[in-house]
C-alpha cells in the first residue's frame, strides 16, 4: 500500500488559549476524493493552514508525502484554491492567461522570464479545465463558474499531486456545480487526490470517497454510504446542534 500524501497526528492548536484542534489524527490516501465538512467554527481552516505550513500547531506533527513538513520542500506538489477565489475583483485588469500564469510565479521568480515553455504550461492547464478557448478574455467578464475553472487551472499549472480546494462552489449556480464535480473526477482520474472543504454534505456525499468530519477534534473518518447512515443524534452530537444530510440525486 503506497504512503498517504497527508499524515497529522495528535494535532493540537489555540487561539488564545482557546482550542480549535484537539488532537486531530487523519490521513489523506493517495488517489482519494476527500470531503472535509464539519461546522462554522470547528477548525477546518486552521487544519488546511497547517496542512499548507502557514501555521505552526501547538502540538503534533505533520507529514507530507513522506516528509516532516519542516523539511518539505517541494511545494508544487500541493495546489490550493482559496475560498477568497469566489470574490475575485471582476474590475482587475487581467486575461484568463494571466491569471493562471501567476501560478507560475514560484518556480520561475518574479523577474525571470515568461519562456514559451512557461507559455504552453499556462494553455495546457486552461485546456484541462476546458477553458482554452476564453485564454485572453478579461477574467472580470466571465461567469462564477468559469472563474473558479482559471483558478483550478492557476493550481494545476505546477502540475501537483494534491489539489486542496476550500468551499469553492460558492455562489455558483447549481448547474455549474455540477460541471465542477464532472470536471473534479476528471482531475481524479488523473491521479490527483483531492480534498475538498464544504458545507454542502449532500453533493459531497454523492462523490467523495472519503468523508471526514472535524469539529475541533475528528468525529468521522470514512466512506461516504457510512456517513449518510449515522443517526441524526450521532450527526447533531458532531456538529453540536440538529444537523439533517440533504441529498441532491433527483
Amino acid at each position: 500500500m503506497s504512503e498517504p500524501v497527508v499524515s497529522m497526528r495528535q494535532i493540537t492548536h489555540a487561539y488564545d488559549q482557546k482550542k480549535v484542534l484537539n488532537n486531530v489524527n487523519f490521513e489523506i490516501p493517495r488517489g482519494a476524493f476527500m470531503g472535509l465538512v464539519g461546522p462554522n467554527g470547528g477548525g477546518k481552516t486552521t487544519l488546511i493552514r497547517i496542512l499548507l505550513g502557514l501555521l505552526k500547531p501547538n502540538e503534533g506533527s505533520i507529514k507530507l508525502f513522506n516528509q516532516p513538513i519542516h523539511k518539505f520542500k517541494q511545494w508544487n506538489k500541493i495546489g490550493f484554491v482559496s475560498q477568497k477565489a469566489n470574490t475575485f475583483n471582476r474590475g482587475f485588469p487581467a486575461t484568463a492567461f494571466e491569471v493562471v500564469s501567476m501560478g507560475l510565479t514560484a518556480k520561475i521568480g518574479y523577474l525571470r522570464f515568461f519562456n514559451k515553455q512557461h507559455k504552453t504550461l499556462v494553455l495546457q492547464a486552461l485546456d484541462q479545465v476546458g477553458m482554452l478557448d476564453y485564454a485572453y478574455e478579461n477574467v472580470g467578464n466571465l461567469s462564477g463558474g468559469q472563474q473558479q475553472r482559471i483558478f483550478i487551472a492557476r493550481s494545476l499549472v505546477n502540475d501537483p499531486e494534491l489539489l486542496i480546494l476550500d468551499e469553492p462552489t460558492v455562489g455558483v449556480d447549481y448547474e455549474n456545480v455540477q460541471r465542477f464535480y464532472d470536471l473534479l473526477h476528471q482531475l481524479n482520474d488523473k491521479q490527483i487526490t483531492l480534498l475538498l472543504v464544504t458545507h454542502d454534505t449532500g453533493t459531497m456525499t454523492e462523490h467523495a470517497t472519503d468523508i471526514v468530519c472535524l469539529n475541533q477534534t475528528l468525529h468521522f473518518h470514512g466512506k461516504p454510504e457510512e456517513y449518510t447512515s449515522l443517526s441524526k443524534e450521532d450527526l447533531s452530537r458532531f456538529y453540536g446542534h440538529p444537523v439533517n444530510i440533504v441529498t441532491h440525486n433527483h
